[in-house]
Order: C-alpha cells, then sequence, then structure tokens
C-alpha cells in the first residue's frame, strides 16, 4: 500500500469532529505515525493527546510541520487559505497538503498563486454529525461515505494515488475525483442550497406562528425531516455561502423560477400541472435508492414495514444480529400514506441482502426489494 509507505508525519491544522476522525483512523491503521496538530485552543485536543491520537500540538503554523508528509486544512473555509499561505514558508518540498472544507474553488485559487499545484489535492470528506468537536470524533466517521478529491483540469499531482488509496483503505471511503468547480456547483445543488431553503422554511414558520406556537408544537414528520440540518453552524454555513455565492445564487435563481411555475399552477387551480409536479419529483426521488448509483454499482436495499408498537425496530435488528446479518446503513422513512412506520435497511452486499429478505419473510415481514 502506497499511502502507508508514503505519509508517515501526519499534519492537522483545526482540529474538530472531521479533522479529529481522520486522525482517529490514521491511528487505527498506522500506530506509529506521528501526528502533530496545530489549534486555537490547546483545551480542546488535551482529550486527543491523552487517547494517543495525537504526538505532538503546536502553538503556531510553524517549524512544527517541517517534518510532515501530508497536512490537512480543518479550520473553517476561509480560514484555510489564510492557514495555506502561513503553512508555505514551513513546509518541505515534498509535503503533500489537502483540505477537507466543502468549497474548493477559492482554495485552488489560492493554492495556484503560491505556487503550489504539485503539493495540493483537495478533499471533501462528505460525512458529519449535528454533533461537533473531537470529542464526538470516531475512526469510522467516514466509512461508505462519499469522500471528493478534487484536481484542476491540466493538473498532474504526483500524490494522487497515494491519497486515493488512503481515502480507500484508511478511511473506507467512497472515492470521486472531480474538478473544484464541478464539485462546486453539485455541493451547491445538493448541500448548500439545501441548507438555504431548510433555514428560509424554518424562519417563514417561525415568522408565520400565532402567539400560542401552534405551528411549532405540531410540526413533525416531513416538517422535521426536511429542517433538520437547520440545526447546523451559522457561522460554518455563513462561511460557505459567502465563499461559494455565485454557483448558489445561481441555483438559487433555478428555484425560484420553479417556485414561480408552481405558484402559476396554484392560482390557476391546474390539476395536470400539480400532478406532474409532484410526480416528477416522486419518481426522481425514488430513484435515488435504484440498484444503480454513480460509482456503487449496486445499492442492496430493504423496505421493511414495522408495526407502531413499542420495541418493534428493536426486535428487527436484533433478529439481524443473531443471524449475523451486517448492517451497513438505516433510514427511518416518514411516510403518510402507510399506516405503520417504515424502514430502508442498506447492506454491502447481494447475499447478505437476500437473507435478511428471507429471515423477515419468513416472520411474516411486510418487505420490498429495491
Amino acid at each position: 500500500m502506497r499511502w502507508k509507505s508514503r505519509f508517515h508525519t501526519f499534519g492537522f491544522i483545526g482540529f474538530g469532529l472531521i479533522g479529529g476522525s481522520l486522525a482517529r483512523a490514521i491511528r487505527k491503521q498506522l500506530p506509529d505515525a506521528v501526528i502533530v496538530v496545530n489549534v486555537r485552543d490547546h483545551s480542546k485536543i488535551e482529550q486527543a493527546v491523552k487517547d494517543g491520537v495525537v504526538n505532538r500540538t503546536a502553538d503556531a503554523i510553524d517549524e512544527a510541520f517541517s517534518t510532515c508528509d501530508i497536512v490537512f486544512l480543518c479550520a473553517p473555509v476561509a480560514t484555510n487559505n489564510e492557514n495555506l499561505r502561513k503553512l508555505k514558508a514551513h513546509i518541505s518540498p515534498s509535503c503533500l497538503i489537502t483540505d477537507v472544507g466543502s468549497v474548493k474553488t477559492s482554495i485552488h485559487e489560492t493554492v495556484k498563486e503560491l505556487g503550489l499545484e504539485q503539493q495540493f489535492i483537495g478533499g471533501h470528506p462528505m460525512t458529519g454529525s449535528e454533533r461537533i468537536g473531537y470529542l464526538n470524533s470516531k475512526a469510522d466517521l467516514t466509512k461508505n461515505a462519499y469522500y471528493i478529491l478534487t484536481v484542476p483540469e491540466g493538473v498532474t499531482n504526483p500524490d494522487l494515488e497515494p491519497m486515493k488509496e488512503m481515502v480507500t483503505e484508511c478511511f473506507g471511503s467512497i472515492l470521486l475525483v472531480l474538478s473544484p468547480n464541478t464539485h462546486d456547483y453539485v455541493t451547491a445543488a445538493i448541500s448548500h442550497l439545501p441548507h438555504v431553503i431548510s433555514a428560509s422554511l424554518v424562519n417563514l414558520v417561525k415568522n408565520s406562528d400565532d402567539p400560542e406556537g401552534t405551528m411549532k408544537m405540531i410540526a413533525a414528520g416531513g416538517f422535521k425531516d426536511i429542517t433538520r440540518i437547520s440545526s447546523s453552524s451559522p457561522a460554518m454555513w455563513q462561511n460557505i455561502c459567502l465563499t461559494n455565492t455565485d454557483n448558489i445564487l445561481s441555483l438559487l435563481d433555478d428555484y425560484m423560477e420553479d417556485l414561480a411555475q408552481i405558484r402559476t399552477s396554484l392560482a390557476s387551480r391546474d390539476p395536470d400541472a400539480l400532478y406532474d409536479f409532484f410526480n416528477r419529483a416522486r419518481t426522481y426521488r425514488d430513484s435515488f435508492n435504484s440498484n444503480v448509483s454513480g460509482p456503487i454499482a449496486r445499492s442492496c436495499l430493504l423496505t421493511v414495514v414495522i408495526p407502531d408498537e413499542a420495541g418493534a425496530m428493536a426486535i428487527i435488528l436484533s433478529m439481524l444480529a443473531f443471524h449475523q446479518v451486517n448492517i451497513k446503513n438505516i433510514n427511518i422513512t416518514h411516510n403518510r400514506e402507510y399506516a405503520n412506520g417504515s424502514v430502508l435497511i442498506e447492506f454491502y452486499d447481494e447475499p447478505t441482502k437476500e437473507k435478511a429478505y428471507n429471515l423477515l419473510k419468513e416472520r411474516n415481514y411486510e418487505v420490498q426489494q429495491l
């Protein structure tokens, strides 16, 4: 494995949930690795030192990083650009730099300005948690999640292959390589704009609610599902909106045009247009769970209808665990078309899915293969 021979000393500038999780994964795979961390508040990494995850702490971005084979920039997006400028004076010519930010064009522009194109590969692990900080990090946080690497068109980086290996073998992630521009447009559509829309819906209900808070009191199901992401850090999303502004604006304009069209359909009480609006969305949304999805050859999925009673979910999971059925992912779906709850279960391979399907059918569960 080339990444293990290429990288031995790892630097982290910023060390929260993502940085801590990557460092834990590295320590698990390379027990003898040296991990150096710089953060503004050293009290936040005292536990990481006690855990044996971090070897050394650095008071500043200085010579402490001169021996690093790779440095991860894990601060907020705009701060990463500033830290990169400071780092340049202290790293060796053979040091690879990467980041974990969700906006890429800006930092690649800084990389080009600094002449570091042969030493930088952008990175974006598309995972996270509503809980933040090192204390909530875990070695398998990025397992089975997409990890996007960004390389500008026409740039050849000699460390791309070792980096790709580390993403898949150490972090257990699903690798995707994109250009910075493509990355930012894609994430604006599937991540950044949805956060804007989610926040606007929450604010709409807040501003429209009565003094007794009736809307807030009964908000559940679908509303909570589509607005859950509004609990994310306001500072982080302010930063993202100010660094991926053009893409978000472009997509926001398209979205507002769609809203104007559906408003017209509502105002004219056009049944065909309204049905088409919801049907197109449903069909496309359902295709997310199809058997062919990007670089993943097959998604091994089952939906199981569960009775609305205490312990029903625990019984299903315990039964599968007893028969040594390994679950990759699980999601409780809320759909008012069904009287009972429905759970979506994903498995690592087709034989495991078939085993689970047969076990559930034998016990008279309503199961559907997707």
